[in-house]
């Protein structure tokens, strides 16, 4: 763990506080972005761009760039098994193995490992889960999302928020249906450039200009593209991405519900918008493994307590139905999705 997860603002001034809080999205798409940004902050390009490096370095920024979309761009579920105790190294050691894993945490519940396959089609990520399956011999609950009501770890950190978004009244929610066979319906351009930009962007004064040199390409067909890109939901956005851990926001729970089907829209849609809910999505339910759940919830802050305060709340005001906190124990691989796997034809 970093230094700075005791006391990782030493150091910053209003500038740098500007930059942690307001440029986590909107980053400009144009050639010269840290000009735009150092005008807005009353700085110089210069200043701003070696600001960037500077909290990068310091662990505060995970990288700058993009935030793509895997369940827009090829087809993504969410997974669980039930390792036995004296096992489960091994089996997160298989499960690890595939590149198409990204994520992968041990959660407190029966089902107590639970990870993210994404492919490039559906049946390439139904093989994956399959051959888990066969090499672990443990049952895959297999939950893609099948719609999002809200997902966004964009928030404010330069607070004393004890819970994700606490000085918010409210969030923007749009409900949007996944589909499982997703394939991003990408040019040749769009495959090159997501590829390229996945672990985020040059940290220049020219972002763009640099990608469009690595992938043989026009500079204005890349900010074209990009911008494209966000238009169509494939990258979610783009800014400075902030490490949440390093700002204290070391605690989450995701918290899974059993919501009648013909409230689920009305429920998903009440509950995205609450600006301590950050991320909120119906999976099906699969009752032949006892699984009753079909709405999801993440709530992230500070402090735990804080954190189960708001479960009680979510469950007095807003989600009156049976649920259980999974909540996470153990990281055991967080990685980008990889867009090799999710452009390309023969996954």
């Amino acid at each position: 763990m970093s230094a700075l997860s005791d006391d990782w603002r030493t150091g910053l001034d209003e500038v740098d506080a500007a930059l942690i809080d307001d440029y986590q999205s909107g980053f400009p798409v144009e050639a010269r972005p840290f000009r735009a940004v150092a005008a807005d902050l009353g700085i110089d390009e210069a200043d701003a761009l070696a600001r960037v490096r500077r909290l990068r370095e310091q662990g505060i920024f995970r990288r700058f760039g993009a935030v793509l979309n895997p369940p827009v761009i090829g087809s993504s579920t969410l997974a669980a098994v039930s390792a036995p105790e004296a096992r489960f190294d091994e089996v997160a050691e298989v499960i690890n193995g595939y590149r198409q894993v990204n994520h992968n945490y041990r959660r407190d519940h029966e089902w107590n490992m639970w990870f993210v396959v994404t492919a490039g089609s559906r049946e390439t990520r139904d093989r994956i889960l399959t051959e888990i399956e066969e090499r672990t011999g443990c049952a895959v609950l297999n939950l893609p999302m099948l719609t999002d009501y809200y997902i966004d770890l964009e928030f404010p950190v330069m607070n004393e928020d004890r819970f994700a978004r606490e000085s918010l009244e409210q969030t923007a929610v749009s409900a949007t249906r996944i589909s499982e066979n997703a394939t991003g319906d990408l040019s040749d351009l769009d495959a090159r450039l997501l590829v390229e930009i996945q672990d985020g962007f040059p940290l220049s004064k020219t972002p763009y200009a640099d990608i469009a040199d690595r992938i043989d390409a026009d500079t204005d067909d890349v900010i074209e593209a990009i911008s494209r890109l966000l238009d169509d939901g494939c990258i979610k956005r783009i800014g400075c991405i902030v490490n949440h851990v390093i700002t204290g926001f070391r605690n989450n729970c995701m918290v899974v519900w059993d919501v009648p089907d013909d409230e689920l829209d009305a429920r998903g849609e009440e509950v995205g918008s609450l600006p301590y809910v950050t991320l909120c999505y119906h999976r099906p339910r699969r009752p032949e493994q006892d699984w009753p759940y079909n709405l999801f919830t993440m709530i992230h802050g500070r402090e735990a307590d804080a954190v189960d305060a708001k479960i009680d709340e979510l469950d007095a005001e807003h989600l009156p139905f049976d649920h259980e906190r999974l909540y996470s124990t153990e990281t055991l691989k967080q990685t980008g999705a990889q867009y090799e796997e999710l452009v390309s034809s023969d996954d």
